[in-house]
């Protein structure tokens, strides 16, 4: 399966999702794509030779409205949202219905939408006095977090310290978790029955 990653911090779940290609063999990355010009990810991509694209309206940069173009020519045929921060264009949803999934770092739909992201999250969970965080896989439609969740994995945070403390116990289930779902949808496993999302 031909996926296109989407960046926006370090990439740690594109490098997550680079290391489980030697052992799943299923999915191959075509291209990382960020809403940055200089995003850190992109040293990944040059590491593994990969084609890196900045989207944007700056000199260099990809328009949002090429992006359908781009996608296309590159063969992609599903896209993960690994820690990208702006909405996707309504376009592309259509295009890629169901075939485009987004890794948010907390237990959906608790401590999701606009402005919840990286340490946000990890903040508002530990002011919560929440005991359990966790990761939460979902598709993509036209707004924040809201589409339909595909897998979760739970942390137990009653011990922690600091918001910080949560972000380093979450990171590293996103890392398993996020490999193991994008296989499974390359594999075929992903179904919907009775109107939920299974994995198999």
């Amino acid at each position: 399966m031909k996926i296109a990653v989407f960046v926006s911090g370090r990439g740690s779940n594109l490098q997550a999702i680079l290391d489980s290609q030697k052992e799943y063999k299923t999915v191959e990355v075509k291209a990382v794509i960020s809403d940055k010009i200089s995003c850190p990810a992109f040293q990944i991509a040059d590491k593994y030779s990969l084609p890196a694209f900045s989207l944007g309206d700056k000199e260099g940069c990809t328009g949002y409205n090429e992006l359908p173009g781009l996608l296309s020519k590159l063969e992609i045929e599903f896209i993960v949202l690994a820690g990208f921060l702006k909405l996707i264009p309504n376009e592309v949803i259509k295009r890629y219905s169901k075939k485009i999934i987004n890794i948010h770092p907390a237990l959906l739909p608790s401590f999701g939408g606009k402005g919840m992201y990286g340490m946000n999250v990890h903040k508002a969970v530990f002011e919560s006095s929440a005991k359990v965080s966790g990761v939460t896989i979902h598709f993509v439609d036209e707004t924040y977090d809201t589409g339909k969740i595909i897998a979760q994995r739970c942390v137990d945070i009653s011990d922690v310290k600091s918001a910080e403390e949560i972000a380093e116990r979450v990171l590293k289930a996103e890392h398993e978790l996020l490999p193991y779902v994008v296989n499974k949808f390359a594999e075929g496993n992903v179904k919907f029955v009775d109107n939920r999302v299974m994995v198999f």
